[in-house]
C-alpha cells in the first residue's frame, strides 16, 4: 500500500482523492476469523474519534471497531455490506469499510 497508510487500533487509514479510506488490517482479519455479519456505518453519519465505526460478527469473536478519527462518512463499501466475507480479503485494499471527509488532521498526527 501507499506510504500514507497509517495503522491505528487494527484499522488502516489511507488518504485518497475521495477522503480517508478506513479498512481492516490483515492482523484484525486473522484475529476475527471468517466474518459472517457486519453492521456498517451510514453515509452522511458524522463520527467523533472513538465512536462506533463498525460491528463485526465472525467465527472467533464479535468485535466493535471505533473510529480512529473524527469525520463524516461519504461512502461505505456496499459490496461488503451485502457480503461481509469481503472484509476477509488478504488484499487490505479490498477490506475497506468507509471513506471519511472533514477528518480532523490533528487526531491523525497524535495517533
Amino acid at each position: 500500500m501507499a506510504e500514507e497508510l497509517k495503522i491505528i487500533d487494527s484499522l488502516w487509514l489511507l488518504k485518497t482523492s475521495e477522503g480517508y479510506k478506513i479498512g481492516l488490517t490483515n492482523e484484525a482479519q486473522e484475529d476475527l476469523g471468517n466474518i459472517t455479519f457486519a453492521t456498517m456505518p451510514k453515509v452522511g453519519q458524522t463520527l467523533e474519534k472513538g465512536d462506533s465505526l463498525i460491528e463485526l460478527e465472525a467465527e472467533k469473536a464479535v468485535s466493535e471497531f471505533s473510529s480512529p478519527v473524527s469525520g463524516t462518512i461519504v461512502a461505505i463499501n456496499e459490496a461488503a455490506e451485502n457480503n461481509p466475507s469481503l472484509l476477509d480479503d488478504t488484499d487490505q485494499n479490498n477490506a475497506w469499510i468507509a471513506i471519511l471527509t472533514n477528518v480532523n488532521e490533528e487526531e491523525l498526527e497524535q495517533a
